[in-house]
């Protein structure tokens, strides 16, 4: 067939392309860039998407975003375009706009700015054209947000004395691509040799291994990654065994002591609040003159003992004799 153009063969008849596709519909391709999407933290991004389709009263544009390590089931609509009006939506909403607003014209690209570290994730950017759906209407961009290191956290875990092992430990809580951490041993002093000294550049740590006094200084981790680096210090001290023991031994003995002194000085004043206290104390076979018989009060007692003293008679009128009544056997 010739003057009519590019043609299509179905079931064996030739059919320009024009007529197939006012018939079926345009198809609608969605294009985005095939790689990966960084930008610094702080900074705007955009976000390329072209596509290719018959506009009409239908056509609907979406924008989602999905959290990295989520399938793409679980995104979020960030950004709507229909019926001729946009609609941003989510916790984005405030920061997302369309390059071309109305985004008609075969250009959806998005603008993210005061890029913040969440942001980091997979962006789809979804074309609806009905009744033109066929080949791909969807595209996926990978955002990451680069992020310098945070200053890292320093510190220690082991025995400093001589002959023993220590971890030197450091770390950042932010830092995008993740950095990688580097021990140097700062100072005059030689540095550790390098079978005692094992270093791992991605957790972090550093173990060093058969101390000696010279291992003792001042050790610096600094945190890189493409945006910058941080650092932080930490002091180690390693001691001789011996030390450690006498040191030991005399904080016992003081401990001791003390607690000797605190005992003697609490008997001591015990003895003293006693003796301000006397109290009197009698025999038990000592005979008082003014003991009162159980069960009579001291005052009826000493007003017994006057009355007796005033009315007492004399020996002879006391006296008396009682005969028995009884009969005598003889």
């Amino acid at each position: 067939m010739t003057g009519v153009g590019p043609t299509l063969q179905i079931a064996g008849i030739w059919v320009p392309t024009s007529l197939w596709f006012r018939a079926t519909g345009l198809a609608v391709e969605v294009k985005v860039p095939t790689e990966p999407l960084s930008t610094p933290v702080g900074k705007t991004a955009e976000l390329t998407c072209t596509y290719s389709t018959s506009v009409g009263d239908s056509f609907a544009l979406e924008w989602s975003f999905v959290q990295p390590g989520k399938p793409v089931s679980e995104s979020h609509p960030i950004l709507y375009f229909t019926n001729g009006h946009l609609y941003p939506t989510g916790s984005k909403s405030k920061r997302v706009s369309l390059l071309q607003n109305p985004p008609t014209r075969g250009v959806a690209t998005l603008k993210l700015t005061d890029i913040h570290p969440s942001d980091t994730g997979t962006y789809l950017c979804q074309v609806n054209n009905p009744p033109d759906f066929y080949t791909n209407g969807l595209g996926l961009i990978n955002l990451t947000v680069l992020v310098p290191p945070s200053n890292p956290s320093c510190s220690q875990n082991g025995q400093t004395s001589v002959g023993g092992s220590i971890a030197l430990r450091c770390s950042s809580s932010e830092g995008a691509p993740r950095p990688v951490y580097n021990w140097v041993h700062l100072g005059s002093s030689p540095t550790p040799s390098p079978g005692s000294m094992v270093q791992d550049e991605v957790s972090g740590q550093l173990i060093l291994t058969n101390l000696s006094l010279t291992s003792s200084g001042t050790y610096r981790c600094v945190a890189t990654n493409q945006m910058g680096s941080a650092s932080c210090e930490l002091t180690l001290s390693v001691t001789e065994p011996s030390q450690g023991r006498v040191a030991g031994a005399l904080i016992g003995v003081l401990l001791g002591v003390l607690l000797l002194s605190v005992t003697v000085f609490c008997l001591i004043k015990f003895q003293k609040e006693r003796g301000k206290n006397p109290k009197e104390t009698y025999g038990g076979s000592d005979l008082r003159e003014d003991a009162v018989a159980p069960g009579i009060s001291e005052h009826t007692s000493r007003a017994d003992s006057s009355k007796g003293l005033l009315e007492r008679p004399s020996s002879a009128s006391t006296v008396t004799t009682t005969k028995s009544k009884l009969p005598m056997v003889v």
